[in-house]
């Protein structure tokens, strides 16, 4: 039904938090997993198009190794600007 609107649900388990799409909820201690891993959702998130509707509701792994770097040797993924956010003027 949703799918009409192009509103599509997030779940994103497994996934590292982004804070721009994501809502913690709560941590929870898990060293099999890197920090900052969502390790479950209680409230699925919803999107249209690129801008968050609803974020989704997890709990985040902590105390487990770091996360991966990402590309090019940064610390990891590079978290989306917020949508509400206006470009810098110059």
């Amino acid at each position: 039904m949703l799918e009409c609107y192009r509103i599509r649900r997030v779940q994103p388990l497994n996934e590292i938090f982004n804070p721009h799409l994501h809502q913690a909820v709560m941590e929870i201690a898990r060293s099999d997993v890197p920090s900052g891993t969502i390790v479950q959702v209680f409230q699925a998130g919803f999107m249209i198009e690129d801008r968050v509707l609803r974020p989704a509701m997890v709990a985040v792994a902590k105390g487990g190794p770091k996360p991966a770097p990402g590309p090019e040797g940064s610390p990891g993924p590079t978290p989306a600007p917020p949508a509400n956010e206006n470009p810098p003027s110059g």
